[in-house]
């Protein structure tokens, strides 16, 4: 259940977040993203509602990768509107992600990455983007009914239309990939605990990323 907030927040504040890119794609699901905006209790959501909109926030010509996620870490103050990505002073990186940075190692033979803020990836093009963009602090999928998935559709289809590679990890994130040219498209297990062995490990995301990238003269990622 979600009630309503008692932070004084004025309503329409959730729309502004977006770029203006991304104000002119989603125009027609302003209405939508105002009501999820009621929905939702700001003393409660993570990430904080400032942040919600963050992997949006950016250009949308600047894109050349976009990473779906499920949806935000549940544990307070961790979530920080990038799919995956942690404060740099957290205490613990969140177990997906050591997965990931696990995954990053094998695959590009790279030193283990210890930094849990990925916007280096951010600032190179990377859009990480969960397909439900929030969640109830302590509860895992509690915004499901939410319709966030409305939107990240919208932004799935957007995408689909130019030369950006699609990375899909897990069931929710393959969600989208019919949005996405197959030559385009990187499917996985998500690289959970629960799932990680199950495809995630040994999949080589990052180096399949980079030679979509190379062969179709774009920079690659310094992952």
């Amino acid at each position: 259940m979600f009630l309503p907030s008692q932070v004084a927040i004025l309503p329409g504040q959730l729309f502004k977040q977006l770029h203006p890119d991304w104000q002119d794609a989603l125009s027609d699901l302003e209405t939508h993203i105002h009501s999820i905006e009621m929905t939702l209790d700001h003393a409660s959501v993570t990430p904080e509602f400032n942040n919600i909109f963050r992997a949006l926030s950016g250009s949308l010509a600047g894109i050349k990768v976009v990473i779906f996620g499920q949806d935000p870490y549940p544990t307070s103050g961790v979530a920080q509107g990038l799919a995956f990505s942690a404060p740099s002073d957290i205490e613990r990186i969140p177990a997906s992600l050591r997965n990931i940075f696990k995954e990053l190692h094998d695959d590009l033979g790279k030193p283990l990455r210890k930094n849990p803020d990925l916007s280096d990836w951010v600032d190179q093009g990377v859009l990480l983007l969960n397909r439900v963009l929030t969640t109830e602090i302590g509860k895992s999928l509690s915004h499901t009914d939410v319709q966030w998935e409305k939107v990240t559709d919208r932004v799935a289809e957007v995408l689909g239309k130019s030369d950006v590679v699609a990375v899909c990890w897990g069931k929710n994130a393959q969600e989208v990939s019919h949005f996405f040219r197959k030559e385009w498209l990187i499917q996985s297990a998500h690289p959970s605990p629960l799932s990680a062995y199950r495809g995630f490990f040994g999949s080589q995301p990052f180096s399949k990323i980079n030679s979509i990238l190379e062969r179709n003269t774009f920079k690659p990622i310094h992952w």
